[in-house]
């Protein structure tokens, strides 16, 4: 087992913890947890970038702050809870790390949670394209 910390280490631990039936009703939870995108967001759509590995309408964007902190926002359809729920998942597992922190987060991440018998391996490939464009955004905040 990849050895992650904080937030998603505690995500990780708390799925793995629950029996297959309740690990997708803990991600239907996380689906209702997303945060609504901050205004500068909502009125500046063309900022975000479309995850076009997501069966939905998923968006990000990554922001680097002057401390090196990573703050990812993400907006997905009520419609499409699993994707919603990868989504939250990462936006709240990823609060608070540095960049150094965020690009060392396995991309294999999401199998760690064990929801391959709960949901298809297309929206566990969503899910990893979630974290890779984050990840990729990361880099570029960075390196700019």
């Amino acid at each position: 087992m990849t050895a992650l910390t904080g937030t998603l280490a505690e995500i990780r631990d708390d799925f793995q913890a629950l029996e297959q039936n309740d690990r997708l009703q803990l991600l239907l939870e996380f689906s209702d947890e997303l945060p609504d995108l901050p205004e500068r967001y909502r009125d500046h759509p063309d900022l975000l970038e479309r995850v076009e590995e997501c069966q939905a309408p998923v968006y990000i964007f990554v922001e680097v702050d002057e401390h090196d902190i990573v703050h990812l926002f993400a907006t997905a359809p009520q419609e499409a809870p699993t994707t919603r729920g990868f989504a939250s998942i990462l936006v709240q597992g990823l609060a608070g790390l540095t960049a150094d922190e965020v690009l060392a987060v396995p991309d294999d991440f999401p199998n760690t949670l064990g929801l391959t018998q709960a949901v298809s391996p297309l929206r566990l490939r969503g899910m990893s394209a979630l974290l890779g464009r984050a990840k990729r955004q990361v880099r570029a905040k960075v390196a700019a």
